[in-house]
């Protein structure tokens, strides 16, 4: 953040809003360990810490990893009257694969595995120069833009909650038993919610730009 309590409107240099009401607050140079709230309804607006990039960094390969797994290890195995039947997230998708219902897979593949791995992918490549205390890749703010996009489209989350209440459902009519990578879905939403408490979004934005990146169009209106 700008280290000086200055602030240009024309520009928007030495401001910040916040993400959720929009509250607008005058940027202040923060040491490791402080925490920036909007006064209003209380949301981060900035959270240094030492390490978290290379924190941040490690879910995020601990996400693509488990993505690999809950992918193709076996998802659910049913048995009834001695019959015996098991499939991974894979098998499930490539069953709707073929006729109308290919949407549904291409769906499922892309919400549930595609979305979380890819937007694991685009983190570590927006901070894995700037953990190494090295100048961001040259598309650093547009990969970390969209990664920021893809946040509410990510849903491995609601997927595994999901199946686990269908399978209380279904519980009276068959055994159901879990397999590698239903657990690893759940182990999937304890590495998201790490994730979330180690990464401030800001403190990411004002790093890209102390890199010399631009990242909010700020060059264009000095150019007028």
């Amino acid at each position: 953040m700008s280290e000086q309590v200055e602030y240009d409107l024309a520009t928007g240099e030495g401001l910040t809003a916040c993400p959720r009401c929009d509250a607008l607050y005058v940027e202040e140079e923060l040491s490791d360990g402080e925490t920036a709230r909007c006064l209003r309804c209380g949301t981060v607006l900035a959270r240094p810490r030492a390490g978290a990039f290379t924190q941040i960094i490690a879910l995020a390969v601990t996400t693509m990893v488990l993505m690999v797994g809950a992918i193709f290890f076996p998802f659910l195995q049913i048995s009834r009257m001695g019959f015996e039947n098991g499939t991974s997230l894979f098998g499930v998708a490539m069953a709707f694969s073929e006729g109308i219902l290919a949407p549904l897979a291409v769906s499922i593949l892309g919400s549930v595995v595609a979305l979380p791995a890819l937007r694991a992918a685009l983190l570590v490549y927006t901070l894995w120069p700037m953990a190494r205390g090295r100048r961001p890749y040259r598309l650093a703010a547009q990969a970390f833009r969209l990664s920021e996009k893809m946040k509410p489209w990510s849903m491995a989350e609601i997927f595994i909650i999901g199946t686990a209440v269908a399978m209380v459902k279904i519980g009276g009519l068959a055994t159901v038993s879990f397999g590698p990578a239903f657990w690893a879905f759940g182990a999937l939403i304890f590495v998201s919610l790490a994730n979330r408490s180690f990464m401030s979004s800001a403190t990411i934005w004002d790093a890209i730009e102390d890199g010399g990146l631009h990242t909010d169009g700020r060059e264009m209106a000095e150019q007028k």
